[in-house]
């Protein structure tokens, strides 16, 4: 295949199930054109299943379609009548079910209507890539290879790219560029072994953890409440995770390592126990259907007591002696009192690490190109915070090498094996080095992948072990900020604040960094160094004025805030930020007054000062009222609205398109579906606006607002969900007092105003109710509980 550009106008998507569908949705989410195909309907329309299975992605929660109305550009098609339209196709991703034979007719019906340059990938989560492979005609095996995408496509960032023995190696990296830069993914190369690298190692670490529940007779509610975010993991920990897979899916991946590793030492463990099999038999798979190893009956959650061949009464807890154990910062010290307790989940929780352990030490040669794909396929495809082989080097390599040596040698091991060589090297400190990730086949260090693509991650995915310096060259710092460059005439500013909070040191830090970048720089980006971009107000840091009734303090603290956005707004470079996570509040306002917003597509945003009894103190209320203004045709008020509606309900938009839509960002925003390409855009966007000449925009002189009628008009709507009792009485107050803000307060319809004068309601609003006991008791619950109280 030659080097020319490769450009994907469109795909097709072969099998509309679960994940065929739910890839074709992420494919529309990136603008990319898809054909969805599956069987011919029996009865009716033929593309019936298609369309039923495109009906279904806007039920689904979390959304697999990032915005309205994106599944329209899914065309449905089926095999007897379309197979004509993959002609036009760059890529095609078959992703059926897992059978060979059926994949195997499906290769011998279509590959004679490929395009001569069309990619062939087959979405399969363990199958033999090269035994795929030979049911293809000769001509099509260079474009073929195994794509398996995680399960929520549009969420899980993990693609492993699974290459046969024909694939061509341009062909390969034309497909990674597409899968990272347009649609987002981090991808490992990985081999062709069963079930590849994450599920191979992910399935045999809660296979793992089923084996050593048994031993220690753990429950299995007692095990998720220890095998979560206690160790930096997903929530939904080992058998809530098979739930939300599917034990269905989840018995079919064992199924496959069962019968395609007979010479595992730990084959013996690959298979499902007898109370899985059970509940897949009575049709309980899980979330799907309502009932698995977990369900609810009322308000009741039960849990599968396999001992007692029945459901419990779920919701017991780990022990807190174990827990504290948890709770140690120092990864060795963790180990080694684990390892020596003798409480049985503690022994149950070292047996499950000296397990996983055990395994990728043992298999890390013929199943990885390297340690670190390891541990990024574990990171990104089963949400571990922290992968299987960083976590062994921070604990110290040599020693927990020794204990896990100890414990095979004892027979205490779920298998005999002996630990290859280079584990029990005398000099060897970890897997990790600065200078690359150890391959163990090779045994050399192998460096991070060159191709051109991986050039816009400016702050990459690190592993323990690489090179951690800060990025780029300190220019300014205080308690609240970090402004670098990295030598191309842009300021980036990242907040150093816990959740990235607004508070005094980070006001102070962002208006020198304004100053810097005026005076010496073509731009200023605000971005953070991890998500979020910024929960809003520190709340916290008021607290002092707040208890010594110093309103004084907090008005100019507010009023400070309210400048801060302005200067974003009319500073005399360009300003960019650049969002992934929650933009919530302050955030969002912030983003709100830049020049641009550059988002990653995961960009949670909102303004949701209602839920601790407040407005929007920070410039939003007015901006909402100056875009209305803008936008309306004659009568402002139909144009207020819905921001005003998305002001008072704390409306949360759940991606940066759906932000778009809500008009916390504009149409003209841009969204990045790579998060860690997300530095590189917004400073490239900065520069462009520099380039061009860039001016601040005149400041507005005036616009017309809704005024009092306008505000009688909401209020009588907000009587009308009072009475219905969809709002308490507080939320009246609170929703009436935001009404007459973002109408420009005690004025005439059509009154014309400056931003100035919005920002001065807005600010005594604002202090208005933080003076009201009952938003006190707001913001006091959600700083004890983290979650907003209804009064």
């Amino acid at each position: 295949m030659s080097e020319s550009k490769f450009i994907v106008r469109k795909v097709a998507v072969l099998g509309a199930g679960v994940m065929g569908a739910q890839i074709a949705a992420h494919l529309v989410n990136a603008k990319v054109p898809t054909i969805l195909f599956d069987l011919p309907a029996r009865e009716g329309d033929k593309n019936g299943i298609v369309k039923k299975a495109i009906d279904g992605l806007k039920k689904q929660k979390p959304s697999p379609l990032a915005g309205k109305g994106l599944e329209q550009y899914i065309q449905p098609a089926n095999y007897e009548e379309h197979l004509h339209l993959l002609k036009e196709c760059d890529l095609v991703i078959e992703a059926i079910a897992e059978r060979i034979d059926w994949k195997a007719d499906l290769y011998h019906k279509v590959a004679p209507h490929l395009g001569e340059r069309t990619i062939f990938a087959t979405n399969t989560s363990g199958l033999s890539i090269n035994t795929l492979a030979e049911a293809c005609p000769e001509g099509v095996r260079p474009r073929f290879c195994g794509v398996h995408f995680f399960n929520p496509p549009r969420y899980m960032h993990l693609v492993e790219i699974i290459p046969c023995a024909s694939s061509d190696a341009a062909m390969l990296d034309h497909l990674e560029r597409f899968l990272v830069s347009t649609l987002g993914k981090g991808v490992i190369r990985a081999k062709d072994t069963p079930n590849f690298v994450a599920n191979r190692i992910g399935v045999f670490s809660m296979l793992a953890t089923i084996a050593n529940a048994e031993k220690f007779g753990i429950r299995f509610d007692v095990v998720d409440d220890l095998t979560g975010p206690r160790l930096g993991r997903p929530k939904s920990a080992t058998f809530r995770t098979a739930d939300v897979v599917g034990l269905d899916t989840f018995a079919h991946v064992v199924k496959t390592m069962q019968d395609t590793l007979p010479d595992d030492p730990w084959h013996g463990l690959f298979k499902s126990p007898e109370w899985l099999q059970k509940l897949i038999a009575a049709g309980a798979l899980g979330a799907k259907t309502k009932a698995g190893i977990y369900k609810k009956d009322g308000k009741q959650m039960f849990v599968v007591d396999p001992a007692k061949g029945d459901y419990v009464g779920a919701g017991e807890k780990g022990d807190d002696a174990v827990k504290d154990i948890l709770k140690i910062a120092d990864p060795a010290e963790k180990f080694r009192k684990l390892r020596e307790s003798e409480h049985p989940q503690a022994q149950f929780l070292w047996a499950c690490f000296r397990d996983v352990f055990h395994y990728i030490g043992y298999h890390l040669a013929d199943i990885a190109n390297s340690a670190r794909d390891v541990d990024f396929a574990i990171r990104w495809g089963f949400g571990w915070s922290v992968g299987p082989f960083e976590t062994w080097q921070a604990a110290g390599w040599q020693q927990v090498a020794r204990w896990v040596d100890e414990d095979v040698k004892a027979g205490k091991a779920l298998a005999s094996a002996n630990l290859p060589a280079w584990v029990l090297e005398a000099d060897r400190v970890g897997v990790h080095f600065a200078d690359g990730s150890f391959d163990a086949a090779s045994g050399k260090r192998v460096g991070r992948s060159t191709l051109d693509v991986y050039a816009r991650q400016l702050a990459p995915a690190r592993v323990l072990g690489e090179a951690s310096a800060p990025l780029g060259e300190t220019v300014f710092e205080n308690d609240g900020v970090r402004a670098f460059t990295t030598g191309d005439e842009v300021l980036v500013v990242s907040f150093k604040s816990k959740a990235h909070a607004i508070g005094p040191d980070v006001l102070d830090g962002l208006n020198t960094a304004l100053d810097i970048a005026e005076a010496r720089f073509k731009g200023l980006v605000i971005w953070q160094t991890e998500e979020p971009f910024s929960v809003g107000a520190d709340l916290a840091s008021m607290m002092p004025a707040f208890m010594m009734g110093d309103w004084d303090a907090i008005d100019a603290t507010v009023r400070r805030f309210q400048q801060t956005s302005m200067r974003l707004r009319y500073s005399q470079v360009p300003t960019v930020a650049a969002t992934q996570g929650y933009a919530f509040g302050g955030g969002c306002e912030f983003a709100m007054h830049c020049d641009k917003v550059v988002a990653a597509l995961e960009s949670y945003v909102g303004l949701v000062e209602v839920g601790v009894g407040l407005l929007p103190g920070g410039g939003g209320c007015k901006e909402f009222a100056l875009r209305a203004a803008q936008e309306a045709r004659g009568d402002i008020l139909p144009a207020l609205k819905d921001y005003f509606m998305a002001v008072a309900t704390a409306k949360v938009a759940t991606s940066a398109v759906e932000a778009q839509e809500i008009g916390y960002f504009r149409k003209t925003d841009t969204v990045v579906f790579n998060a860690y390409e997300l530095l590189y855009v917004a400073k490239q966007q900065a520069l462009a606006m520099a380039e061009a000449g860039y001016r601040p925009p005149l400041k507005v002189k005036g616009f017309p607002v809704a005024g009092r009628a306008g505000a009688a008009s909401i209020k009588g709507q907000l009587l009308n969900m009072f009475e219905g009792r969809f709002i308490s009485e507080y939320d009246f107050t609170i929703a009436s007092l935001i009404a007459d803000v973002m109408t420009g307060g005690d004025v005439e319809a059509g009154t014309e105003v400056d931003e100035q004068w919005i920002l001065d309601l807005e600010r005594k609003g604002f202090m208005q109710l933080l003076k009201n006991g009952k938003t006190q008791d707001r913001i006091a619950n959600m700083l004890t509980t983290g979650k907003p109280l209804r009064n």
